[in-house]
């Protein structure tokens, strides 16, 4: 695989290093001469180094993006991490494109009009795992992806729960929504039609739609 990450901070640095040390090519975009010059001298496995402004189509094509499988825009502005996004999809065809959210409130522009297949949102993300990790019986959203198509969720079953005791199978799930995992004292259970859930098991479900009220229903119960 061929990835290009615009954006030589750490995140950007961490993603390169993950990518190169299995084996991908990837290159790193970064505006700063700076921070170039300090990292790009160190040799990291299957990484090179461009120095550019990637919302600038020329630096883009200069790193190869044409040629790219894949392309992460993970700088610390999210007006940049926009504008790279929408032009890897509109002008060069990228077929996934991943972008970084650093404020909060502006999630709702990472979508498919965008240039966004994938929008990864570090406090949402955080708020999430903390949501998981104390609230019983209520639906917690880990990740969005597929611009917005489908979701993560999370739901550690409460003792009232109606979906306690039963086999998945039974429990009528939307054909939509796919049980991924389940989190039973500290082991992973792979799920199947016929395994039972438990109070406090963290269920962990793949929606594909907006079927939120549909899944709650069966987990956590209500009308």
């Amino acid at each position: 695989m061929k990835a290009l990450i615009v954006g030589g901070g750490s995140v950007g640095r961490f993603i390169a290093a993950q990518l190169g040390s299995t084996g991908h090519e990837v290159v790193v975009l970064d505006s700063s001469p700076t921070v170039v010059s300090r990292y790009g001298r160190a040799e990291v496995s299957g990484v090179r180094w461009e120095q550019g402004d990637g919302c600038e189509l020329g630096v883009l094509v200069r790193s190869g993006v044409e040629n790219c499988d894949v392309i992460a825009a993970v700088t610390g502005d999210d007006e940049d991490n926009l504008v790279v996004s929408l032009l890897a999809k509109q002008e060069f065809g990228v077929p996934r494109v991943v972008a970084r959210v650093n404020n909060p409130n502006n999630e709702w522009m990472f979508n498919e009009m965008w240039g966004v297949d994938v929008s990864v949102s570090t406090p949402h993300l955080i708020t999430g795992l903390v949501q998981e990790a104390v609230d019983v019986g209520s639906l917690v959203r880990l990740l969005s992806f597929e611009r917005g198509k489908a979701k993560l969720v999370e739901v550690t079953l409460a003792e009232t729960s109606p979906a306690v005791d039963r086999e998945i199978v039974a429990l009528g799930f939307p054909r939509e929504a796919t049980v991924v995992a389940i989190l039973r004292r500290d082991r992973v259970v792979v799920p199947h039609g016929d395994t039972v859930l438990r109070a406090g098991d963290e269920v962990i479900v793949l929606l594909a739609g907006d079927i939120d009220d549909e899944v709650k229903k069966v987990l956590i119960g209500g009308g």
